[in-house]
């Protein structure tokens, strides 16, 4: 199983560390790609922080963010489980799983990344800023680069196995399975329930996501099909509805009425 999460738009710097080396990382097909993505938003931060601004969606109080990204070569990294920060980071809580989870989260966790395309919990990274709707300069759209590569390094990390797709809609645009790999698909969407009405509520998405996936590597369930899936979430004590199948996967609804 392969579950694959999105990033988080904050992050922690670490304080110090060893520099960046691409060749380390996992799913090292992606290092091309990488070193294109790290030269064009290094030199763009580098050398037009005024349009590196706008670029990065950044307004006049995260000037800081800029000059990060110029130094990102040189910066010191972190295991990516010590970057990412947010509501579902937090609710997923790496650093106080139990062992086995830990040892788990190493080969089933995944999270998609707008500058290094998927990293793994071990992969060590500098805190950058590069959100997935971005277009870089002399590079074009994101999520166009990552489209062109990314599907194979996916399915690689599958291998066999089921994919627990949790990205938000941005990431999912760098890339989309194709029909003989959405069999093995199940994508999570949660429902916060109130009133009799069900909505698509951000806090309640990312918070229980987080906690789903914690909840599944505690466990140490390896569900091979999204029905599969469907029944170990409910027997955590999540409701589950099973949506019809797609070529691109099946969609579970978690419906929750509290955060």
């Amino acid at each position: 199983m392969l579950i694959l999460l999105p990033p988080s738009e904050g992050k922690t710097a670490p304080r110090r560390g060893k520099s960046l080396d691409l060749v380390s990382l996992s799913s090292p097909a992606l290092t091309g790609t990488r070193a294109t993505l790290l030269e064009a938003l290094t030199t763009l931060c580098r050398e037009d922080p005024d349009k590196a601004a706008g670029v990065l969606g950044l307004g006049p109080a995260q000037r800081d963010l800029v000059e990060r990204n110029a130094g990102l070569p040189t910066a010191p990294t972190a295991r990516a489980d010590a970057i990412y920060t947010g509501v579902l980071y937090d609710a997923l809580g790496p650093a106080t799983l139990s062992p086995a989870a830990r040892r788990r989260a190493t080969s089933r966790l995944a999270v998609t990344s707008s500058l290094f395309g998927i990293v793994r919990p071990g992969d060590r990274i500098p805190a950058y800023r590069l959100s997935g709707d971005a277009v870089l300069p002399g590079v074009g759209s994101v999520a166009g680069v990552w489209r062109e590569v990314l599907g194979d390094a996916v399915t690689d990390a599958m291998r066999s196995g089921l994919l627990v797709d949790l990205r938000s809609s941005t990431y999912a645009a760098f890339w989309r399975p194709a029909a003989d790999v959405g069999r093995r698909v199940a994508t999570v969407r949660v429902l916060h329930e109130s009133g009799g009405r069900r909505t698509v509520v951000s806090h309640f998405n990312k918070a229980t996501k987080g906690r789903i996936v914690r909840a599944v590597l505690e466990d140490g369930a390896d569900p091979r099909t999204p029905k599969a899936l469907a029944e170990t979430l409910t027997r955590l004590g999540w409701t589950v509805e099973v949506g019809h199948p797609t070529a691109r996967g099946t969609q579970l609804d978690v419906v929750v009425t509290d955060v």
